[in-house]
């Protein structure tokens, strides 16, 4: 029971029983002996200000477990992210689609086809998939999915690219994948793909570090 709940039902039973006793002493003070009528009117009020204090009590911790959740993100089936690099949008096309330099920023295998339509397969073969379309500098999209999904199960993986000043925006919008996949997919693109390319833009910032072929 909340605190709220039970300083609205004292305030309801003192008022209640005060009001029934100032009528009854009040009429015995002055030697008039109240009606029938008027006692039960009385004694009734106050009774119905008791059950009201009473259901107000019983239904406040009731109203608080029904109050609806906050939803959740099992059922979610896209995300979006936006990450600020410290690269062009030219150089970030290129690590992205260079089989060698994905390797490198990775620590993984990679073949990576560099025409529209062709596949790719990069962490050791973990994720797969093919370029849907290319425009070198701008946007990368591909056909993408890891290789325990269930066959034929594929999501899209749109990446934009945005000059600003110094730095690129790179933005992400993942959809069509399978609901109960959010929570790591939108974890892994951070662990997997923006924290190890940023190490890698640090160290190689002209692209000339591209590991071994």
């Amino acid at each position: 029971m909340s605190f709220c709940g039970q300083a609205l039902s004292l305030e309801l039973d003192t008022n209640a029983i005060g009001r029934m006793m100032k009528f009854i002493d009040g009429n015995l003070m002055k030697g008039k002996p109240s009606t029938r009528r008027q006692m039960i009117t009385v004694v009734a009020a106050a009774l119905g200000s008791l059950a009201a204090s009473s259901k107000i009590v019983a239904q406040t911790p009731q109203a608080k477990a029904e109050q609806p959740g906050t939803g959740s993100d099992s059922t979610r089936t896209s995300l979006h992210q936006e990450i600020e690099l410290h690269a062009s949008p030219q150089r970030l096309y290129e690590a992205l689609l260079d089989a060698r330099q994905f390797a490198a920023f990775s620590g993984e295998s990679a073949q990576i086809g560099r025409e529209e339509g062709s596949a790719f397969s990069m962490f050791g073969g973990v994720i797969v998939g093919r370029n849907v379309e290319l425009v070198p500098g701008q946007r990368i999209v591909q056909a993408w999915r890891p290789n325990h999904w269930a066959p034929g199960i594929y999501s899209i993986v749109r990446f934009e690219l945005k000059a600003r000043d110094a730095l690129a925006t790179l933005i992400l919008d993942h959809t069509g994948f399978p609901e109960g996949q959010f929570a790591n997919l939108n974890y892994g693109w951070g662990l997997k793909y923006w924290d190890p390319l940023k190490k890698f833009l640090a160290k190689a910032p002209d692209g000339h570090d591209q590991g071994t072929p």
